[in-house]
């Protein structure tokens, strides 16, 4: 994989221009694009078995069309993550260096309950397959509360989320 290619390639899948931001990476863009190049492949396939895990609580019929991809998002917009419903098949983007990684399958949930119901938002759609998700994922059950609902999986924010992309100790990703 090449780093830039891959990139904007993820930039094409944004809901915005500037969600996939490369100059918001500067100084650091060297050091990055080599961490990428190096471990977003095996993220990626980590991503996609907690794809296959959500599939796994519905039946084929109600599976929605989903690929998923890890990338830095611009911390502009104040998300880990989102679906993007006009792309084919749905895309969801993850910025798994926001989120601490034991949170990850908890995220990628979250953002598959918005691509079962085909919207944004947390409405009573959105939190009954949320819910269906955790408890056939064994996480946590967010609630029902909108609040509940927005910032599930929880957890503490990260402070800086462009050092998991610089490869720092502590952005150790899980065993797959």
């Amino acid at each position: 994989m090449v780093t830039l290619p891959y990139l904007q390639e993820m930039q094409a899948y944004a809901l915005a221009p500037g969600m996939v931001n490369l100059l918001e990476l500067d100084p650091d863009r060297p050091r990055i694009f080599d961490w990428i190049q190096h471990h977003v492949p095996q993220i990626n396939h980590l991503l996609q078995q907690y794809l296959q895990d959500c599939h796994a609580c519905f039946p084929p019929t109600e599976q929605p069309p989903l690929q998923i991809f890890a990338v830095p998002l611009s911390p502009y917009f104040g998300i880990d993550a989102f679906c993007n419903f006009s792309s084919q098949p749905m895309t969801i983007l993850v910025d798994v260096g926001r989120v601490e990684p034991h949170h990850w399958l908890g995220l990628v949930a979250h953002e598959y309950a918005h691509a079962q119901v085909g919207k944004p938002g947390h409405d009573r759609a959105f939190a009954e397959v949320l819910n269906h998700l955790c408890l056939g994922l064994g996480l946590p059950s967010p609630g029902y509360t909108e609040a509940q609902l927005k910032s599930y999986p929880g957890g503490t924010p990260v402070v800086d989320a462009l050092a998991f992309w610089r490869g720092t100790p502590i952005s150790t990703p899980p065993d797959p």
